[in-house]
């Protein structure tokens, strides 16, 4: 049963879902948390961040986390939870392949209409919101700690307005963020607890 309806969850997450992984956060996050509590707030977190670290889009690293631990988090056994990761990798891209592979088609004879780019500019509009709801969706209790003057609120925003400083003015590599921010992580949580 959990994996017809991670097919069709996901399914529907890969058709309604535009601009790439980043605008697939928001509603990965609705279907996974809220509609159907499959994990928690916090495990959807980790996934983001384990995600965003491992090579390939972000989007199907999201849903492959997603449909393994939505079907661990049942009580099943890891082997089907294998199974849950790649039926729901499969089913977020199966109709966006086949989608883009129409609209090139249909792109490729209409190539410089007014219409079409007219739509295109909306779309591109549409794209940064859904991307800046993903974000906003990261900004809750479970990343940044509870707000206040404690330990994990404030190193959680000083690590954030750097990596922001830095990414957006210096145009410091990604990687380099990363690991540099896992290094501050270990060192300032392991000197003592949150």
């Amino acid at each position: 049963m959990i994996l017809i309806r991670l097919f069709l969850t996901f399914l529907k997450i890969g058709i309604f879902t535009f601009g790439g992984g980043y605008s697939m956060v928001a509603l990965i996050q609705n279907e996974v948390v809220e509609k159907n509590g499959w994990m928690t707030a916090s495990e959807f977190t980790d996934i983001l961040a384990i995600s965003q670290m491992t090579p390939g889009p972000m989007g199907i690293n999201t849903a492959t986390y997603a449909g393994y631990t939505a079907v661990v988090n049942l009580g099943l056994p890891a082997w089907e939870g294998v199974l849950g990761s790649l039926i729901a990798s499969l089913a977020v891209i199966i109709l966006p392949v086949v989608a883009m592979l129409l609209v090139f088609s249909w792109l490729s004879h209409h190539k410089g209409n007014p219409v079409v780019d007219s739509i295109f500019k909306v779309l591109r509009i549409t794209v940064v919101g859904l991307i800046a709801a993903a974000a906003l969706l990261l900004l809750t209790q479970e990343s940044f700690g509870v707000p206040g003057f404690n330990k994990q609120f404030v190193v959680s925003l000083l690590i954030f307005v750097t990596v922001f400083w830095l990414s957006w003015r210096r145009h410091t590599n990604p990687i380099i963020l990363i690991l540099a921010s896992g290094i501050v992580g270990l060192v300032v949580y392991s000197i003592g607890e949150c």
